[in-house]
């Protein structure tokens, strides 16, 4: 396959090299584009104010282009600019950090995945549920392993493929879990803390009480030591409440 890989760690993260590498030695043809720096938790944030610019990386093995904008504004320029022949699939990661639940909102790697499929491909974000990965090598090896076995092709228009892995090593695994996602919202609050020149600032914190997630979902089994597998739709509508309304509003409807 010709595939657009992403992510937003920066294209010097240890995911996107790892997946680099297994893609590659998998046969696949891999375009790498990605952004300069980290872009973590800036959602499907697209640049509109300032230029976008393009610089070349290479290492050993390796070639990508790193862009000055969020990972949507990667997976846009590349699909329509960049790469000039249309690739089979988007992948986004691997991510130092799972995303479950509501980091579904926050996530520039499952936001670059998304915007693959918005624009028509295939995509899917894969996420770590570490956030200092050291090696990801046997993840993108599982995860390029995976690629074979989807049926793209059957899937819905603009479905995202959302992989989780757990905080242990590959061999550890306990196997791979279809599954729902989390509902919980976090609980967060703030820490005030002073910098060096005695100024107040603030530290968001956050944490999904585990007594309140519900067994079969993506949190709960990512914890267990399952690989979670998330099938996502971008469906904002609230089809049960339009329904309840419509009754309600029928003498003002047009």
């Amino acid at each position: 396959m010709r595939i657009l890989l992403t992510n937003d760690d920066g294209i010097q993260a240890v995911g996107l090299r790892a997946m680099h590498r297994a893609l590659a030695a998998a046969g696949h043809e891999v375009h790498v584009v990605a952004p300069v720096t980290e872009q973590s938790a800036v959602g499907h944030a697209i640049t509109l104010s300032a230029p976008l610019r393009v610089k070349e990386f290479r290492d050993e093995g390796f070639f990508g282009l790193g862009v000055t904008g969020t990972p949507a504004d990667c997976v846009k320029l590349a699909l329509s600019t960049l790469i000039k022949d249309r690739p089979d699939m988007v992948i986004s990661g691997i991510n130092a950090g799972a995303n479950v639940g509501v980091d579904l909102m926050y996530s520039g790697t499952v936001s670059a995945a998304t915007e693959g499929a918005l624009m028509g491909f295939s995509a899917m974000a894969v996420s770590m549920d570490d956030f200092n990965p050291r090696d990801l090598s046997g993840q993108a090896e599982y995860a390029t392993a995976l690629l074979p076995r989807l049926p793209l092709a059957s899937l819905p228009q603009k479905c995202v493929l959302n992989l989780n892995f757990p905080a242990r090593p590959i061999a550890e695994v306990l196997g791979l879990k279809l599954c729902p996602h989390t509902r919980v919202a976090y609980t967060d609050w703030f820490e005030e803390r002073l910098d060096p020149r005695g100024r107040p600032y603030y530290w968001m914190c956050g944490e999904l009480k585990a007594e309140r997630i519900s067994p079969g979902r993506d949190r709960r089994l990512l914890s267990e030591g399952y690989v979670t597998l998330t099938p996502l739709k971008f469906d904002f509508t609230d089809h049960e409440t339009l329904n309840l309304l419509e009754p309600m509003l029928s003498g003002m409807l047009s």
